[in-house]
């Protein structure tokens, strides 16, 4: 690589939906847009790409190492052709590897597991960024004590990866995820949080943009966007492995999700 990749923190947005389109009531088109527009702001095709995903939850941080990856269809009640969806994506069991060996030289506690299919958090935004499944696709879980340190940690020693041809993603949905107060009811505390992140993001860097995210809890309608952090962890890991450069938000629905939810996600580093 002649620059490092940028890293992004994603929404991945509701189940199955690309496969949807015509048959849903939330309009995607802004962030399919957005994902979309992920591959042409790199400077060269990605090796690999690392999708820490929120519905991965272990005691330690746990590596997928499999060559070809099956599905997990971690969503319910959606149509039943949604089920027989398939991302044919290939793992990359050498960038895996290394991931673990990265976390070992950081003294971070990892594991593998060499049978964990795809789930929506990683195949949904894969298939939309590389829809012929063409680039690996490694995944990477989050911690379950949902520790923010550690999450910062994990992404400062995924790093170098910037340089070695792997695109990380932190997938999610960083702005708002609080599956009980959807439509109006998140419009008021999805607005302040979401206003809040971005002008974490992208107002700050360095250590005063990671200590603000470390204090998230204390930002405005926290628990309310978050009643669990699952789908805000990754934006950390996609921080602490671009922790010194600058962000920009590069998606942003102010009534996404039904129509009331203020939605955000952004790129670490530079675009090509």
């Amino acid at each position: 690589m002649t620059t490092s990749l940028p890293t992004y923190a994603i929404a991945h947005g509701g189940g199955p939906w690309p496969w949807m389109k015509g048959r849903n009531p939330i309009d995607y088109t802004e962030l399919e847009a957005a994902l979309i527009g992920i591959p042409a702001e790199l400077s060269e095709r990605p090796r690999a790409v690392l999708m820490v995903t929120a519905h991965w939850e272990a005691p330690v941080f746990t590596v997928q190492t499999g060559a070809a990856p099956g599905m997990l269809y971690d969503y319910w009640g959606f149509p039943e052709d949604t089920y027989d969806v398939v991302y044919a994506a290939p793992g990359e069991p050498g960038v895996a590897a290394r991931v673990v060996e990265l976390l070992e030289a950081a003294g971070i506690e990892s594991g593998t597991d060499g049978e964990r299919g795809f789930d929506h958090g990683t195949f949904v935004p894969a298939h939309v960024m590389y829809p012929d499944a063409d680039v690996p696709v490694v995944q990477l879980s989050i911690r379950q004590d949902f520790d923010p340190a550690q999450h910062l940690e994990l992404g400062r020693a995924l790093a170098p990866l910037r340089d070695e041809g792997v695109l990380i993603v932190g997938s999610g949905l960083p702005s708002y995820h609080n599956l009980s107060a959807m439509g109006p009811a998140s419009a008021e505390p999805s607005r302040a949080f979401d206003a809040w992140l971005t002008a974490t993001m992208v107002d700050h860097d360095g250590a005063a943009r990671s200590s603000r995210l470390l204090d998230w809890t204390s930002a405005p309608a926290a628990r309310v966007a978050h009643p669990r952090e699952d789908h805000f962890l990754p934006l950390l890991v996609a921080v602490g492995a671009a922790e010194g450069e600058a962000a920009v938000r590069n998606y942003h629905e102010p009534d996404s999700f039904g129509g009331s939810t203020s939605s955000s996600g952004y790129r670490l580093g530079h675009a090509a």
